[in-house]
């Protein structure tokens, strides 16, 4: 029987839906082994508000993605983003009864059941709880307090936090859609997985991704992740202002901006003309083509300061002197044309695309190291890292059916087997996420069953 952990990844973004099937090869490195897609229907800026299209598309990708890869799939990671997501700094304490204990598991629950105390505003829920730095007896910038001795724990948190309706939605849509929600994380920290090096988190740096209903920001520095963001604008708005610019239909405005669009319009003559096709039996339009990039760059232009004013925040007017590894531009709006040049310009800040092709192994397609699939990648990332079996062989499935006989085993092989799936000792961070995403996976569960 194969032993692999093979993990699968859900984005479900406003203009698609990508599932991902993916395992660790010999090296470390990510081995795709299979990818399904489909027009993402009833997602708006991120959020679902089409119960029912929103399960169809995701049934479609899901399809898709077990006939290439050869495998059922049983669970899966999923992104979540949306205007409804915010994120706040936060720091606690609490003082431990035993100074002369060494600090364990146990007093990192109790420092997190405090954060949890938080006062929300209504509807909204804590998604993630991320530590940033812990401090033990007034000792600052400890990054693993578990071991030390001290009277008072204390750490800084990056709360993300979100609207409970939006995330209860999600369920619904995975569940309804036959599968179990394993895990969930937030975009751009999946994003920021597949495209940035622990170097440019540690010198400081600001993922940008843009993607078709929203952009995510995710900031890091000192290897800590510092600020999250979601702005509510993305691809769709700049093929929605062609749309009106041009007067030609959704179809052809996408088109427009994907192969001919350009965000500096200096690259464009003014004799640079494209033909449209006109609409039943109608003349053909003619679009020149710096007009097109005078719309797409007005609008990216309103996207860029947007971020960048998300990014002004944390750095207090001078992001460069904090974020030496600049911006790291990715997902689909990162293709398109002068992109990377018009964000330097505004920002002033060192500039590149972000392509998850690091990670990936060196057989993968081609097209899977675009930016378009940067959280995709992410979240498969994500679920290797729980240790998740999410999928097993569509033929291995029809043995078990057949014969469901245990074979017999000898002893040695089976202490060997434990000693290998032993898991080794954690980080604390890690260990934070983990009993964190369990808790709230079951409550959503919890409230899915109940609903029913």
């Amino acid at each position: 029987m194969n032993k692999d952990n093979i993990a699968v990844g859900l984005d479900i973004g406003t203009t698609k839906i990508v599932v991902m099937i993916g395992k660790k090869n010999e090296y470390g490195k990510l081995e795709i082994l299979g990818v399904g897609k489909s027009k993402s229907l009833g997602v708006h800026r991120g959020v679902v508000n089409n119960i029912t299209q929103t399960i169809q598309s995701i049934q479609q990708a899901i399809l898709e993605a077990e006939s290439d890869s050869g495998y059922k799939i049983n669970d899966v990671v999923v992104g979540i983003a949306g205007q409804h997501i915010r994120s706040i700094q936060h720091s606690d304490y609490i003082s431990r009864p035993n100074a002369d204990e060494v600090i364990d598991d146990e007093d990192i629950d109790a420092l997190i059941g405090q954060v949890h105390k938080l006062a929300m505003l209504p509807g909204e829920e804590i998604i993630h709880v991320l530590p940033q730095e812990f401090k033990v007896d007034g000792q600052a910038e400890i990054k693993e307090p578990i071991g030390m001795y001290g009277g008072r724990l204390e750490s800084s948190f990056h709360v993300v936090v979100g609207q409970a309706a939006s995330i209860r939605n999600l369920g619904r849509c995975i569940k309804s859609s036959g599968l179990e929600l394993s895990g969930l994380t937030l975009e751009p920290l999946a994003s920021a997985d597949a495209v940035l090096s622990q170097e440019e988190k540690e010198a400081g740096v600001a993922l940008i991704d843009i993607g078709g209903g929203t952009t995510d920001l995710a900031i890091f520095k000192d290897g800590i992740i510092r600020h999250t963001a979601v702005i509510p604008f993305g691809g769709n708005v700049i093929t929605e202002d062609i749309k009106e610019g041009c007067s030609i239909i959704e179809k052809q405005a996408e088109l427009l901006k994907v192969r001919f669009g350009s965000a500096w319009p200096g690259e464009n003559k003014d004799n640079e003309i494209v033909s449209i096709p006109g609409l039943r039996g109608r003349e053909p339009k003619e679009i020149s083509l710096k007009n097109l990039s005078k719309i797409i760059h007005a609008r990216v232009v309103e996207i860029i300061e947007q971020v960048y004013a998300e990014v002004k925040l944390y750095g207090h007017e001078d992001p460069k002197k904090k974020l030496f590894a600049g911006i790291v531009l990715t997902g689909g709006g990162a293709q398109l044309q002068h992109i990377k040049q018009l964000v330097e310009y505004i920002t002033g800040m060192d500039t590149r695309i972000g392509y998850p092709n690091e990670h990936l192994a060196g057989n993968s397609n081609e097209e899977l190291s675009s930016p378009l699939y940067a959280t995709a990648v992410g979240l498969v990332m994500n679920s290797i890292r729980n240790n998740t079996k999410s999928a097993i062989p569509l033929v291995e499935m029809k043995k078990e059916e057949a014969v469901p006989v245990q074979t017999p085993v000898e002893e040695g092989k089976v202490e060997e087997e434990k000693v290998i799936e032993e898991p080794k000792s954690e980080s604390t961070e890690n260990r934070i996420k983990k009993s964190f995403f369990d808790k709230y996976i079951d409550k959503i569960k919890e409230f899915l069953d109940n609903a029913e």
